[in-house]
């Protein structure tokens, strides 16, 4: 049975499991380079940048393993930030993405945000993934971090 829930501690290892594996599909890198980026620091205090920070973090759990991700981090009290949209390749384009997202967004709503961006690392590279974001009504903006990301992107909620 495939179901999304609220995270729990002992999945942090599975989520990074996931972004390894995405990163290594979508931009051929070592896991090594990830691993030595700090490109993982939200991932390893999940408490301070989500939970107990007006922010939440979703798992795409099939059974008992992990097999995808998103998350909710407060950027100021309007503004709140999409992240960790991750999902295994054998799980895209059957709706679950999608349904993370709602869920996301919806949270972010409730909770009193007025808007919710978001970064990508490539155009080019995460073509599908900017597509589904403009689906999902975000639109791009000019930079508002300081990411490797190029592609920056809000909804007004």
């Amino acid at each position: 049975m495939i179901e999304i829930k609220t995270i729990k501690l002992h999945q942090i290892e599975e989520v990074k499991r996931i972004i390894f594996a995405v990163c290594s599909e979508i931009f051929q890198v070592p896991e090594e380079v990830i691993r030595n980026n700090d490109f993982l620091s939200d991932i390893d205090d999940m408490r301070s940048h989500y939970l107990d920070n007006k922010g939440t973090f979703l798992v795409l759990v099939d059974d008992d393993k992990v097999v995808g991700s998103g998350g909710i981090r407060r950027l100021n009290d309007d503004i709140c930030e999409l992240k960790r949209m991750w999902l295994l390749k054998d799980y895209r384009g059957q709706g679950f993405g999608k349904k993370i997202a709602q869920i996301l967004l919806d949270f972010a709503k409730k909770a009193g945000y007025k808007k919710i961006r978001l970064d990508c690392a490539d155009e080019q590279k995460q073509a599908q993934a900017v597509n589904f974001y403009k689906q999902l009504g975000f639109y791009v903006i000019e930079r508002y971090n300081d990411s490797l990301c190029t592609v920056f992107m809000e909804k007004i909620l």
